[in-house]
C-alpha cells in the first residue's frame, strides 16, 4: 500500500496535463519483491488510478502494458535513481563515518561515496538552498501543485503513530 500511495500522490500527475488530449503515463518499477500473483494485483491497483476523478480530470491514461518491472541494472534512468538513493541512504545512515575494524581511517570507497554524496547534495542545493536531506520536500517546497514540475523530490516516510524517545535523542 505504501508503493501505491507513493505512486498516487508523489509525482503530481494530476497537475501534469494542462491540455485537452489524454496523455499516457508509463510506470517502470524495479523488480517487485513479491510473488508474481501479488505483483499483478499491485499493478492492477496502479492501473486503476486512471479511474479516480483527479486522474480523469487531468486526462491521465495508464495502459496495462505501460506498467512494467525492469532490471535497474539495464535501465540507465533507474541506475541514476539508484545512485541518488544510495548516496542519500549512505549519508542518512552515517556510513560516511565508518572506519573498518582494525583501521584508523575511513576507506577509499567510503571517501569516494562521501564525495559523490556531496556532489549530489550540491545539485540539490541549487534547487533547494539549505535543504536538509533528513526532511521531505513534500508539499512544502513550494506546493502540491508543483510536484509534477519540480526537478527533484525527496520523501521522508514516517508512520502516523511514530514517536521519538526524547531520552535517547537530541
Amino acid at each position: 500500500m505504501l508503493y501505491y500511495q507513493f505512486i498516487k500522490h508523489s509525482f503530481g500527475w494530476v497537475h501534469a496535463n494542462p491540455g485537452t488530449e489524454p496523455i499516457p503515463v508509463r510506470i517502470y518499477f524495479d523488480k517487485l519483491p513479491d510473488k508474481a500473483e501479488k505483483n499483478e494485483l499491485f499493478k492492477n491497483y496502479v492501473f486503476g488510478l486512471q479511474r479516480l476523478e483527479p486522474f480523469q480530470s487531468a486526462r491521465i491514461m495508464i495502459r496495462p502494458d505501460d506498467i512494467a518491472e525492469v532490471d535497474s541494472g539495464r535501465h540507465i534512468e533507474m541506475q541514476a535513481v539508484d545512485v541518488v538513493l544510495g548516496a542519500m541512504a549512505f549519508r542518512l545512515n552515517d556510513l560516511h563515518l565508518a572506519i573498518p575494524e582494525g583501521k584508523k581511517r575511513r576507506g577509499k570507497r567510503t571517501k569516494a561515496k562521501e564525495t559523490l554524496y556531496k556532489a549530489i547534495r550540491a545539485e540539490i542545493y541549487k534547487m533547494y538552498p539549505n535543504f536538509n536531506i533528513g526532511e521531505s520536500t513534500g508539499s512544502g517546497h513550494p506546493g502540491f501543485e508543483t510536484r509534477w514540475s519540480s526537478p527533484y523530490r525527496h520523501w521522508k516516510f514516517i508512520p502516523r503513530d511514530f514517536t521519538i524517545d526524547e531520552d535517547r535523542y537530541k
